[in-house]
């Protein structure tokens, strides 16, 4: 079980940033406003084995960190703290420390019945980087130090599963795809 900090929402097409709600109905494609909403995308750098801008699966419809491993980037970059908005999250999650090691097709269950399903993990680039980097002027180097600090810590990135509504307060389920239970 983990609890849900924050649900977030990139709504500005200038920016990846994300700003805190209360709540959002996740349809399948994400969350209806959102940057990375949509069933499909174009495929980009992250996907070498397609030509630039095939369509594709979306993937990264929502992105979650925990807030262990965001503490535990901030420690390494040795800075106060780093939030979600400036990695571009989706949900900020306490009570689930492991989060960026979550085996693709592990699932996250909410109260209202909506679930996401894990696609893997969000790889840390520098434009995260930059964005702590504004936030912390005196520390050299954050963006690309952000990279390192970040690998394996970055957060997942999911596809809705089963659409519902979500809240900052709920506590959800996370089920583990470890491999051998063919019906998870």
């Amino acid at each position: 079980m983990a609890n849900i900090q924050s649900v977030l929402l990139a709504d500005l097409p200038e920016t990846f940033v994300t700003r805190r709600i209360p709540e959002a109905a996740l349809e399948f494609g994400g969350i209806k406003g959102d940057r990375h909403f949509g069933i499909t995308s174009k495929a980009d750098s992250r996907q070498p084995m397609y030509p630039r801008g095939t369509e594709i699966l979306n993937r990264r419809q929502i992105t979650i960190v925990s807030e262990e491993d965001l503490a535990q980037i901030a420690r390494e970059l040795e800075i106060e703290k780093v939030l979600p908005e400036w990695l571009g999250a989706n949900l900020l999650v306490k009570g689930y420390p492991e989060l960026t090691k979550l085996t693709l097709g592990s699932r996250i269950l909410f109260p209202s019945g909506a679930g996401l399903i894990c696609m893997g993990e969000n790889m840390p680039c520098t434009l995260p980087g930059e964005e702590i980097q504004k936030h912390y002027e005196h520390h050299a180097k954050l963006a690309t130090r952000f990279v390192k600090a970040g690998y394996k810590r970055r957060g997942i990135v999911c596809a809705v599963e089963r659409p519902g509504i979500i809240h900052e307060t709920d506590e959800v389920q996370i089920l583990v795809n470890d491999y051998s239970n063919p019906m998870q």
